[in-house]
């Protein structure tokens, strides 16, 4: 049984009381409602209040939505619940990933292209800061990922880069900034993400390293963060071959599970050789990594077996915990063991003070989001993120006075996404605003005689070609990648030798992977109107670059840095 009074817990005598007190009284029920931490996709609270009457989950989580609306509903949530609940969201980038007013800060890629540890800091911070004025006390970060694959569609700007001592660092300094707000953390994806190229929403990847490999990398990033103090862990529906053979010798390649439900990962890896003793949790339960690993009735109390404590967001919540109350009857998981995952926890709740609380939320809540300060803080770091990957024609700066008519191309706007359909509103605000002249280019209504309109009418119209590229990675996409529209419309650079043209990218930091032609490319990492300000004034000569690319833009492609 875990040492509560040991790390991540350091709990006192009362609070270890209260843990052993409050799992005495619980029945088998309200003990595997405890093993859930379920998404609250309601738009109504009484949906979300009617759920854990029916339920009595352990944990929630929403997808942002405005401040005074969770704070309110998780006063009311926390009101109700006989015991605290565990309230999480995606501190990822910023106070944006728990409320929609929040601060956009910087995704993990911008922060470290910045070379400075203390921007992650700022990111922690900020986040948390922002998530606990609502309730939140849980952050779903920070991801320690490496990007050691740049055709991954998921990991990319999410990751702190490629560098495993930077991705360390980096994240160390995101704890500290959540610890300073009282807010607990998750570090993923274990076994760790971007070794595959492919996304764990639609399958499970594989982290193909060896045992030494994966010591001298995920493993040591894993290990000190653990040593730090890391709650909690998220196991992804990643596969990890090496350590589960090194475990269990025996396994054929079908029987080698993802961590997400492999004891050799959970129990051998993460608690025997790494020692955490903290809450494990899956990713989401209801992605094809996870959900195709078996039969969904043994899945459940395989996962719990594995030495996993709680189940993130399941598929049906009623079935799912279900299979577990009967599993946990008929001896498939032993009381023994569902009390142990059980009182890990109430231990992380009693380590967060949730058992003393009478009040989760912050009555000033609205002024601390989106505070002055955090603005100022998210406009610094993207001064010393946005990167200069190459200039080889010699074009910036690039002014109205020398190139004032703009033809103006933007990639990838999707709604829903990070900077979403707005992306293109806001460069071309920019633009205008510095002096250029702004032809936009509109691929989806350009006419097949268009797109073949002389050469030179191209060149004697416009001083400059710019490409603003919104291709961002995103759950539940095979790929990142710059896809041109049409086969011969005129959105691809066509015309790189006969006007000046430069490429920014807002999100992937390899999309020149697909534009090698053009010779003048910009990494900003991220979307949003303060950084498409200050990309423009950098464009202009009018601020120096000073990023330093946390990844190889290049990809190792020939002909690609020309």
């Amino acid at each position: 049984m875990t040492d509560l009074s040991k790390t991540p817990f350091h709990l006192g005598k009362t609070q270890q009381e209260w843990v052993k007190k409050t799992l005495g009284q619980m029945s088998v029920e309200e003990k595997a409602g405890q093993l859930f931490l379920v998404i609250g996709q309601s738009d109504h609270d009484e949906d979300i209040l009617d759920m854990y009457r029916e339920f009595q989950f352990g944990g929630i989580m929403y997808r942002p939505d405005r401040a005074d609306k969770l704070k309110n509903r998780n006063d009311k949530l926390q009101t109700l619940a006989k015991i605290p609940v565990l309230i999480a969201a995606n501190l990822e980038a910023g106070g944006s990933g728990a409320v929609l007013e929040g601060t956009n800060f910087a995704s993990q890629l911008e922060a470290a292209a910045t070379g400075d540890v203390r921007q992650a800091y700022h990111l922690g911070d900020i986040s948390a800061r922002e998530g606990s004025a609502v309730g939140v006390n849980l952050a779903f970060a920070p991801v320690c990922d490496i990007d050691r694959n740049w055709r991954n569609p998921i990991t990319n700007t999410r990751t702190y880069g490629s560098d495993p001592e930077i991705v360390l660092s980096m994240c160390e300094a995101y704890m500290d900034g959540a610890a300073k707000n009282g807010v607990a953390v998750s570090i993923k994806h274990f076994p760790g993400d971007g070794c595959d190229e492919r996304d764990q929403h639609l399958v499970a990847s594989v982290n193909d390293l060896s045992c030494e490999e994966w010591d001298a990398t995920y493993g040591k990033i894993y290990k000190s963060l653990i040593e730090k103090g890391a709650q909690t862990v998220m196991a992804g529906h990643i596969l990890q071959p090496a350590y589960s053979r090194n475990f269990s010798p025996e396994l054929t390649e079908e029987q080698i599970l993802p961590a997400s439900c492999s004891k050799e990962l959970v129990q051998g890896l993460l608690r025997g050789k790494l020692g955490f003793q903290g809450v494990v949790l899956t990713d989401a339960a209801n992605m094809l990594g996870y959900c195709t690993a078996m039969k969904r009735r043994d899945l459940i109390p395989t996962t719990i077996n594995a030495g996993v404590d709680m189940i993130l967001f399941g598929k049906n919540l009623a079935e799912d915990l279900s299979y577990l109350i009967d599993a946990v009857r008929t001896g498939v998981v032993s009381v023994e063991r569902l009390d142990e995952a059980v009182t890990r926890v109430l231990a992380l709740k009693a380590s967060l003070g949730l058992h003393e609380k009478k009040h989760f939320t912050a009555d000033n809540y609205r002024g601390l989001i989106a505070a002055p300060e955090s603005l100022r803080l998210a406009a610094e770091c993207a001064d010393q993120a946005i990167t200069l990957v190459k200039d080889t024609q010699n074009l910036l700066p690039v002014t109205p006075k020398k190139h004032r008519r703009v033809w103006l191309h933007v990639n990838g706007d999707k709604p829903g996404f990070t900077g979403g359909s707005r992306c293109r509103e806001m460069v071309i605000r920019a633009l205008q605003k510095a002096g250029f002249e702004v032809d936009v280019y509109d691929a989806e209504h350009t006419t097949m005689e268009e797109t073949v309109v002389s050469t030179e009418e191209i060149a004697k119209k416009y001083d400059v070609i710019m490409y603003f590229s919104n291709i961002i990675n995103a759950s539940y996409q095979t790929t990142a990648r710059i896809q041109w529209q049409g086969a011969v419309a005129q959105e691809g650079p066509y015309f790189v030798k006969e006007v000046p043209t430069l490429m920014v990218s807002l999100g992937n930091p390899y999309g020149f992977a697909d534009a090698p032609m053009i010779p003048t490319i910009i990494n900003t990492y991220h979307v949003s109107q303060t950084i498409i300000d200050m990309v423009v004034e950098k464009i202009m000569g009018r601020s120096p670059f000073k990023g330093i690319s946390p990844v190889d833009p290049f990809c190792g492609m020939f002909g690609t840095t020309l």
